[in-house]
């Protein structure tokens, strides 16, 4: 097992050679064995890393507290190192060809769960997906545990133009989901009679002095506030480039869908008070789950990490397989997804459930404001979970949220 104090021992513990799996419990009988694709390297690496960290404590509590059915789950690992969708494809065709995998945690981003999408579909497996995403897709073989763009895009246009003002502009990464992701805001806003003063991309892997060039972008557009979906090291040089140029994060801050608490500590919380983040979790929540899950998630890594929805989504799902396993007493998708469909659960971001019809989870939507600690204070939140509307086909974007 790996040292609590040392953030880079947990992934040399998940790097483990091909056919190789990480026993959390002793064999019994035959083990439940899971396929874990997630990155612990490169552009991806931080947000990829949580979704480890919240899907191995997940399996180490389950295990611990006797299995299903008193047989441990089994993760096997694959670490694509955030590199080229091909490579997750690879890995993906190793666990469920070579290792007889039937059911994958993993993918962070759009890119990657597309490149995996039709070989998970070809062998009738099942992908659990933990992120946010643009929406407008829908397969049999795919649980998405993240947040659609009407659960979090719409809360926060409204937010914004009512506390910050109408005009916006638009950062982003070139690739799938920042462009689908910028497309559909731009509707929102516009909608509610916001101007997008300006919009502008950056290659996925953007290097200093191409976020640096944003700089002038962001001055002359003289917006009221950012929308970002820039991502990864390239997103923590925007934020740091943005404080040190003189922006005032709390009077003019960035939005986001993903810059959450795991980012802000790599960017230096000294830069990110006042920036936004709509999710639908934040570590401040006041539950019993949430409070439980935070002390678990510390006592595992170390005092000095923080959860995110990154982490908490992966680990929900890590339960809703495991009471869908106990009832169905079988990894196979098809003996799996009638228990799948319909299936609710008290995770610690609340109530969430998982849509019978579009596969999404219905979840509650929140906005917080980064505070000097870089933590979260949820400044709005719903009174109890939304449907996910993955292709927007009941959404209003006149529709007042906030």
């Amino acid at each position: 097992m790996c040292r609590r104090d040392d953030r880079s021992s947990i992934f040399k513990t998940f790097n483990n050679t091909p056919g190789q799996a990480m026993n959390t419990k002793p064999n019994g009988s035959e083990d439940w064995r899971v396929g874990v694709l997630f990155s612990c390297s490169g552009l991806s690496a931080l947000t990829e890393s949580d979704h480890l960290r919240g899907t191995i404590l997940a399996i180490e509590e389950i295990n611990h507290a006797g299995g299903v059915r008193g047989r441990p789950l089994c993760p096997v690992f694959r670490d694509p190192k955030s590199s080229d969708p091909a490579i997750y494809r690879q890995m993906a065709r190793q666990l469920i060809v070579d290792e007889d995998v039937t059911t994958i945690f993993g993918c962070s981003h759009s890119a990657s769960r597309k490149a995996v999408l039709p070989l998970v579909e070809r062998h009738d497996a099942l992908l659990f997906y933990p992120s946010v995403y643009e929406g407008f897709e829908y397969s049999e073989n795919v649980i998405y545990s993240g947040a659609t763009l009407n659960q979090c895009a719409f809360p926060l246009a409204d937010f914004l133009i009512g506390r910050y003002g109408k005009r916006i502009g638009f950062v982003g990464a070139d690739y799938i989901f920042p462009r689908e992701s910028n497309r559909t805001m731009r509707d929102i806003l516009e909608a509610k009679g916001a101007q997008i003063v300006g919009e502008v991309y950056v290659p996925l892997e953007a290097s200093q002095a191409e976020i640096a060039g944003l700089m002038g972008h962001l001055r002359d557009w003289k917006a009221d506030v950012v929308f970002s979906t820039v991502i990864g090291a390239p997103a923590r040089q925007l934020y740091r480039m943005y404080a040190e140029a003189g922006f005032d994060t709390q009077s003019r801050p960035i939005a986001s869908l993903t810059m959450a608490e795991t980012e802000i500590r790599e960017i230096g919380i000294d830069h990110c008070k006042g920036h936004v983040l709509s999710a639908s979790y934040f570590q401040t929540l006041e539950s019993p789950e949430n409070r439980r899950f935070v002390q678990a998630y510390k006592a595992r890594f170390g005092a000095d990490f923080t959860t995110s929805v990154w982490s908490q989504t992966a680990y929900l799902q890590v339960y809703l397989l495991a009471h869908a396993l106990e009832m169905a007493d079988s990894l196979e998708p098809s003996a799996l997804s009638p228990h799948l469909l319909g299936q609710s659960l008290l995770a610690p971001e609340g109530l969430v459930g998982i849509d019978s019809e579009n596969r999404h989870l219905s979840l509650t939507p929140r906005i917080g404001v980064a505070r000097a600690d870089g933590l979260f204070d949820v400044v709005w939140q719903t009174t109890g979970p939304v449907r996910p509307d993955p292709y927007l086909a009941t959404a209003r974007f006149d529709e007042v949220w906030v």
